[in-house]
């Protein structure tokens, strides 16, 4: 069996909803932050050395990632119906975009919420990059989600999995109202069940 180690508010998220959409038995443990830092529980490092989450056990392996173990899992258990074949053009797009979630989409992101943690919000360089950078991303992915429910082939790809999570913090702090294809894109995912499923489950390990 599957077994998941999940952190709230953590990019785990992205692995929760994949497990409730393979509707494959797992076992969930869950983990809080700390109330006085927001950071990962030490409790995390008996699992991994680096104390991150998402991290899962599968076949006797420990398997850090969430990008990594989404490829995994969806090769493992639903490789005809969550990723396109690996002789197709669409494959290429779909490992792109897996990659693009966790690398150039991440950047601009955690650097305005790290500067916003440190109270630097107002250096001119960071201000002026993450801005900037951000804008240029945004407005990439709303023009390539044109007309599209899903960002590959029009079918929900494990590509929609990462990408989903980075559009839900966003949304939630309502930073995609100049994109409405992204809001769009993330509204009609929000109604499929087993992301409903994993929303309830995350809400309940808040």
């Amino acid at each position: 069996m599957i077994k998941l180690h999940h952190l709230n508010q953590s990019r785990s998220l992205r692995i929760l909803w994949l497990l409730e959409e393979l509707n494959q038995p797992y076992e969930l443990v869950s983990y809080k932050r700390n109330k006085d830092n927001n950071l990962a529980p030490e409790s995390l490092k008996q699992v991994h050395p680096l104390g991150k989450s998402p991290v899962i056990e599968l076949d006797g392996q420990v398997i850090a990632e969430s990008g990594a173990i989404t490829e995994l899992l969806i090769e493992k258990f639903a490789s005809e119906r969550l990723m396109p074949k690996k002789d197709t053009p669409e494959y290429a797009e779909y490992v792109q975009w897996i990659h693009f979630a966790e690398s150039s989409l991440m950047v601009p992101l955690l650097l305005e919420l790290f500067t916003h943690v440190a109270g630097v919000d107002d250096n001119p360089f960071l201000k002026n990059y993450t801005s900037s950078e951000k804008g240029k991303l945004l407005s990439y992915l709303d023009k390539t989600l044109e007309n599209k429910s899903y960002i590959v082939g029009n079918k929900l790809s494990g590509a929609d999995f990462m990408l989903a999570f980075n559009f839900i913090i966003l949304n939630k702090n309502n930073q995609l109202e100049n994109y409405p294809n992204i809001k769009h894109y993330i509204e009609n995912l929000a109604q499929l069940d087993s992301f409903q499923r994993a929303m309830k489950i995350e809400e309940q390990n808040n």
